[in-house]
């Protein structure tokens, strides 16, 4: 079936032979299935033949309940894996690094593990936008040469690399996704409320940096976009129109939750009062430009703004 080839389409074709019949639905495997990978098989419940990898058996129970498949597997048993070879015919890979290393070896099993026998025809891998390091405020397009300034991020461009690899070598039409802050409502800590509840600082204007977001429910969107329409080996900036600095994200959701803006201080100061966590998002600048996003992708933003998904 042609790659670009709407999913609407395809969701319910079969595939010629004698092969057994839990096999004939297009079959989607969730590795790394929280909060957005839940929300891609919400949109795809009953359409396909949905399973996720999953190292608790807590979980099992849950993901039955909304129509998924539980693979038992851990990223870092690659023996674990081995089972997941063919079983899929596309692969959406939402699984972070681990938390220390120069490397990524879970998307390295992984890969291994699916192109054992019959790799699938695509799969999606999200990264983040922290590839692209400080742009200082320049605007960051999918061409632009990666420069990681974190360990972390240094991470995710190791993964980037394995999947690149994968797809020239099985072949697989593998579309990496760069994602920056993800926020929603309805999503575990996806609002700057409790941040502006406690009143943590932001940086006064001067030493203010770009920042970039994307609705939870709009990044659910885009992986699958990306899982039917993406290129061979594509990368594809996932964020919405909002352009604002990170000071002015928080003033506008103070506004519209009816609490007080954050204090204002200098960088300086910052270095006193804030994790080096917050630090690290601090000292990053960019505007992500999403014109691939809505043209290779067709994707029309259901939340062009933060203003519109917070609201």
């Amino acid at each position: 079936m042609p790659s670009n080839q709407s999913p609407h389409a395809i969701l319910y074709a079969t595939r010629p032979g004698a092969l057994p019949a839990r096999f004939r639905r297009t079959r989607i495997l969730i590795v790394g299935c929280g909060d957005v990978g839940l929300r891609v098989a919400q949109a795809l419940a009953g359409r396909v033949r949905l399973m996720a990898v999953t190292s608790s058996s807590d979980r099992t129970q849950a993901l039955r309940a909304r129509g998924i498949t539980p693979l038992a597997g851990n990223l870092d048993d690659p023996d674990s894996l081995r089972r997941l070879a063919g079983l899929a015919t596309r692969v959406l890979h939402l699984a972070p690094p681990p938390g220390e290393g120069w490397g990524d070896p879970r998307t390295l099993a992984l890969t291994r593990a699916l192109r054992r026998r019959s790799p699938p025809d695509a799969m999606v891998y999200g990264s983040t936008s922290g590839v692209y390091g400080d742009c200082l405020g320049d605007v960051a397009i999918e061409t632009r040469a990666t420069h990681a300034d974190t360990p972390r991020a240094r991470r995710r461009i190791d993964a980037e690399n394995t999947m690149r690899f994968l797809g020239r070598s099985a072949p697989v039409r593998c579309s990496i996704l760069r994602i920056p802050g993800i926020y929603a409502p309805d999503r575990e800590g996806g609002t700057p409320r409790p941040r502006l509840l406690k009143g943590t600082p932001v940086l006064q204007a001067a030493d203010d940096v770009y920042t970039n977001h994307i609705h939870a429910d709009d990044l659910a969107r885009a992986c699958l976009a990306a899982l039917w329409r993406g290129r061979p080996q594509r990368v594809y900036n996932v964020n919405d129109d909002t352009c604002l600095k990170m000071g002015d994200y928080f003033d506008l959701a103070a506004d519209l939750y009816g609490l007080p803006r954050p204090p204002r201080v200098a960088r300086d100061t910052a270095r006193e009062q804030l994790s080096l966590m917050l630090l690290s998002f601090m000292s990053e600048s960019r505007r992500m430009d999403n014109t691939r996003l809505k043209r290779e992708l067709r994707l029309t933003l259901r939340y062009p703004t933060v203003a519109a998904g917070l609201s």
